[in-house]
């Protein structure tokens, strides 16, 4: 690293168990966010100024004006931009040292797998169940850590599903059916703060997990009850009969 950068980052490399090895760890690193809204919003800024080598920002929508009561990453000068592309603008104000990358469009399967090739961890920054289970199908098979998040009305929750942990269990072992709408916002609606949280926990998940750093939420899931300042930490198991992870 360069002075600028040594200096850029010295609030983290002064803490003992992340140093400079735990810097140089998330400099070469590479994270997927998949879903740039209220919670890839917070998390891809905080990573980009963490300092993480590279960031794909997935995203096909357009920055709307009900967006903006909590999605950080854009502006009122950015509506109608994509959304990724909006973020990219934001992190490089932020952190010109990040390689962001910009998927503007829908992955399907192929191009999805083609990407996974090169990613360290993924962030699960959507909203519904169909793109989550597809996340997390996928990712799997690839042997990829998605850090899962997801935020409604005054509640949220966040988990890290890991391949490469033995015994540990998926997104299926948690939701092994869902109705598609419940993590909607635009049906539920959702209160400003609570997903920038979520999508911070998200950052600092992953940082962990690239820096091996303490202990992930890997088997567990955290919830959080905003209206009442309430965090519950669940043990979460493999199910068995889970069509991804189970035996």
């Amino acid at each position: 690293m360069e002075d600028e950068e040594l200096l850029r980052y010295s609030r983290q490399i002064m803490l003992p168990d992340f140093d400079v090895a735990g810097q140089e760890a998330l400099n070469q690193a590479c994270v997927l966010i998949v879903g740039i809204g209220g919670l890839g919003s917070p998390a891809a800024l905080y990573l980009g100024a963490a300092g993480i080598g590279q960031l794909i920002l997935c995203d096909d929508d357009q920055v709307e004006l009900t967006n903006l009561q909590r999605q950080i990453a854009h502006t009122t000068a950015g509506l109608g931009e994509n959304k990724a592309r909006s973020a990219k603008a934001t992190i490089a104000a932020i952190n010109p040292h990040v390689d962001v990358h910009v998927i503007d469009h829908r992955l399907d399967h192929t191009e999805f797998n083609d990407v996974l090739h090169n990613v360290d961890v993924v962030l699960d920054c959507t909203d519904n169940f169909d793109t989550r289970y597809l996340i997390n199908d996928l990712c799997w098979k690839a042997g990829v850590p998605v850090v899962s998040g997801a935020a409604i009305r005054w509640e949220g929750q966040i988990s890290v599903f890991d391949p490469q942990t033995p015994n540990a269990p998926c997104y299926r072992c948690l939701y092994p059916s869902g109705d598609n709408t419940a993590l909607n916002c635009a049906d539920n609606g959702v209160i400003s703060p609570l997903v920038g949280i979520i999508g911070t926990c998200q950052a600092i998940e992953t940082i962990k997990y690239i820096a091996q750093v303490g202990e992930t939420l890997v088997g567990y899931v955290l919830y959080f009850d905003s209206k009442y300042m309430d965090w519950r930490k669940l043990k979460l198991a493999r199910r068995e009969q889970c069509p991804v992870c189970g035996q």
